[in-house]
């Protein structure tokens, strides 16, 4: 628990207070953010965070939600909490369209097990949020008639960051505290840095990704966006575990948290490689170097490491995620093709020079590099980076007509993030400042596989470093 002065997001415990106080009840929160919804709709420019949601549904489950405080027969600490998840998941009774013109024609029928999951613990799924056309890029630019370009909250004139663009922005601009989304080169974790919120992408298997549509099967994992690192911490205790019909993380370790909140970092040894942590914007250089001197003054150790090969890593996991992307959509790209955004097709035909070549020696990359990273992490607990080299980039008029595509920025954007999707280890995003425009920028942790509780012990501490929270320009205040 920490007081703050001045402007903090709402989190989880904000709303269980509320309820277990009695001053509000899940069925009134659930009246405000039906109104704010529909507000954020009317707004100019819409904020376009949320892209399909339903009054009476919200409301059955906010009501039950109510009863169950009531009676005093909660089921979880998720339970009246509002939440969205990615249109990459199935969600009843929404349209499955991944961001698409052409997918999910009808309303489904069946959860996702993260969708289940979030039910079973008692949350509210206020609808689905906008993504990137079938998660291939990075800004979150989606000109789409049902999807339309989500803005980001801290300044509605640039991007959220993508793919899972309208999570982080429906978060930052105060809608739920908890939103999901997949990661397959950075998709959670860049933008929760560009809208100045806590983004984890869980090991790969770590959450299940039954009922997302299986663009990439090597590279994507699923993960929280949140306010707080705590939150983030509640999210993922509910939600990984192994799952029957998700083989990719059946044998997984138990799940544990252990020493989250220790008082210090004694004994915690950092690794920075400086040449790769430099590539950045001076004032994102800036601020990470400040926030790794904070962990210092905690009683952690900087170890200096040489992360080999990155240059190859980086273009071996570019060949996987597209040769994987490629050929599951070959029919939507043969039938589709031209209700497609131009950066999608662009994505795609690039894909379709890969060989299978090409394929096979990324993945021999992808073991050199396991390794590499196994010998690391026997010497240091983390490895720390800038989230992103920069901050959230401006929207052109060009854009809202015709999409975005500037593959310098993909790659620049996803520079930090690519390890994590390459190897499968688990990666924590924490806003850490601002620039002297006002946008968020965000340090990254990445920890060995299945080490989550690292990440996120040392996330606690790094959002003590931010002496405050610029609040956002677009903010609704659900509890108010």
């Amino acid at each position: 628990d920490s007081a703050r002065n001045g402007f903090s997001f709402k989190e989880i415990k904000n709303y269980l207070e509320c309820y277990r106080s009695g001053k509000l009840t899940p069925s009134q929160v659930a009246k405000n953010i039906i109104a704010m919804l529909e507000d954020c709709d009317k707004s100019t420019p819409p904020l376009r965070a949320i892209v399909q949601w339903d009054p009476e549904q919200i409301m059955l489950m906010a009501e039950a939600s109510t009863t169950r405080y009531r009676n005093k027969c909660t089921l979880s600490c998720l339970d009246g909490i509002p939440v969205c998840l990615k249109e990459e998941f199935k969600v009843v009774p929404y349209h499955h369209r991944v961001g698409t013109v052409y997918l999910g024609t009808q309303p489904e029928t069946e959860d996702a097990t993260v969708a289940k999951k979030l039910r079973e613990a008692g949350a509210i799924i206020i609808g689905v949020s906008n993504m990137h056309e079938l998660g291939t890029g990075t800004t979150g630019c989606n000109p789409n008639r049902y999807h339309k370009i989500p803005r980001n909250p801290y300044n509605p004139n640039h991007f959220t960051g993508g793919s899972s663009s309208g999570s982080a922005a429906a978060v930052a601009a105060g809608l739920c505290p908890v939103a999901i989304g997949t990661d397959g080169g950075g998709s959670v974790r860049i933008p929760a840095s560009f809208c100045g919120v806590v983004g984890l992408k869980g090991t790969f298997g770590r959450i299940s990704g039954h009922g997302s549509l299986p663009l990439s099967y090597s590279t994507v994992s699923v993960g929280p966006i949140c306010t707080s690192v705590t939150d983030a911490a509640i999210v993922y205790s509910i939600l990984a575990e192994p799952d029957p019909l998700y083989p990719y993380g059946l044998k997984q370790p138990k799940v544990t948290l252990s020493d989250m909140c220790a008082p210090d970092l004694k004994g915690i040894k950092l690794g920075v490689d400086w040449t790769f942590f430099k590539a950045c914007d001076a004032e994102v250089l800036s601020a990470c170097e400040k926030a790794v001197k904070h962990l210092q003054s905690l009683g952690a150790s900087v170890v200096e490491v040489s992360l080999p090969e990155m240059e190859e890593a980086r273009v071996a996991h570019v060949i996987c995620i597209l040769s994987e992307m490629r050929d599951f959509l070959q029919p939507d790209f043969n039938k589709h093709f031209h209700e497609m955004n131009l950066e999608t097709r662009a994505s795609l035909a690039l894909a379709s020079q890969f060989t299978a070549l090409d394929y096979i020696k990324a993945n021999r990359q992808r073991t050199r590099t396991m390794r590499f990273l196994q010998e690391i992490f026997s010497t240091v607990n983390c490895i720390l980076t800038p989230a992103v080299p920069c901050t959230a980039p401006r929207i052109y008029e060009s854009d809202l007509l015709t999409g975005s595509s500037n593959m310098s920025f993909t790659v620049r954007s996803m520079r930090f993030m690519q390890l994590g999707n390459f190897t499968g280890i688990p990666g924590l995003v924490v806003p850490i400042g601002y620039s002297t425009a006002g946008l968020p920028i965000s340090i990254q942790v990445t920890a060995k596989w299945w080490d989550e509780a690292v990440l996120l012990r040392i996330g606690l501490k790094l959002e003590q470093f931010r002496d405050q929270t610029k609040k956002p320009s677009i903010y609704y205040d659900i509890l108010a």
